[in-house]
């Protein structure tokens, strides 16, 4: 029998695992997971962080735990894993979305601070993606991994932003999302990516500060940014059975940035 759209957004009895959940896209995404049914594990380095935020989501009546760890550092990766199938179950959806980025000009960008960028945005992904699928999608035939790019990895940017580590990172998961989707399609796992376009977060307040944010905003088609909900319907649909058809591909959530030349 078909199911109604409900049905199909619904994500009750489900195990999601937002990486940088404490604070900005991380916080919203979760807050949509848990919305819609999930139960969340939410992780970023800081404990105390992630102990407000966990407070904060289980006073909007959804179940919430925390899991201190470190996304770029392989063994904080597999414990995270392998705690949050102990405490929690199977993890149904995982969300990369911890990151890092470092701005300067590319003839002075420090090596130390490309390969922190690298080893964050592009090879914690990877590694953590290895570990939820082998302990809990792989045997189960089934899940959703939603990895979190950016615009900056659609195109180059304008010469006054000097991100070339972060846009290098970002393109890179977007080619590791249609990469695993190709190879992990026959086992049931849907592998997905948003690119978001500049929102007030922590990561981006200080170029939003350089730039100015109304000119920001007037940059895009819609004439604004990204605000605490924007990212919420997107991260359902490639979560849920809604989006069950889709894999290896993106989605940018800019106002319509991307869409335009020079934009």
């Amino acid at each position: 029998m078909t199911r109604s759209i409900q049905q199909l957004f619904d994500l009750t009895g489900q195990v999601a695992l937002v990486t940088g959940g404490s604070r900005g896209l991380g916080l919203q995404m979760a807050h949509a997971l848990g919305e819609a049914g999930a139960r969340v594990m939410i992780t970023s380095r800081k404990a105390d962080d992630l102990e407000a935020t966990a407070a904060q989501l289980k006073a909007a009546g959804i179940d919430a735990q925390w899991i201190a760890a470190d996304c770029a550092k392989e063994e904080d990766l597999r414990h995270l894993a392998e705690q949050t199938v102990a405490r929690m179950g199977p993890v149904d959806i995982l969300i990369n979305n911890a990151g890092a980025s470092w701005g300067a000009p590319a003839e002075e960008h420090p090596i130390a601070a490309w390969d922190k960028i690298m080893n964050l945005n592009v090879r914690g992904y990877f590694i953590l993606s290895q570990h939820v699928a082998n302990l809990s999608m792989l045997p189960r035939k089934k899940g959703r991994i939603i990895n979190i790019a950016s615009i900056a990895g659609l195109a180059g940017n304008p010469a006054e932003m000097e991100t070339i580590a972060y846009n290098t990172s970002k393109g890179a998961v977007v080619n590791f999302t249609r990469a695993l989707a190709g190879e992990w399609g026959e086992h049931g796992i849907t592998v997905n990516a948003i690119c978001p376009g500049f929102f007030p977060t922590k990561m981006a307040n200080g170029l939003i500060e350089k730039l100015g944010s109304d000119k920001m905003a007037q940059g895009a088609p819609l004439r604004r940014l990204g605000d605490d909900e924007d990212l919420k319907g997107l991260t359902l649909l490639f979560a849920s059975d809604a989006g069950k058809h889709i894999t290896g591909q993106w989605l940018a959530v800019d106002g319509g940035v991307s869409a335009i030349i020079g934009g």
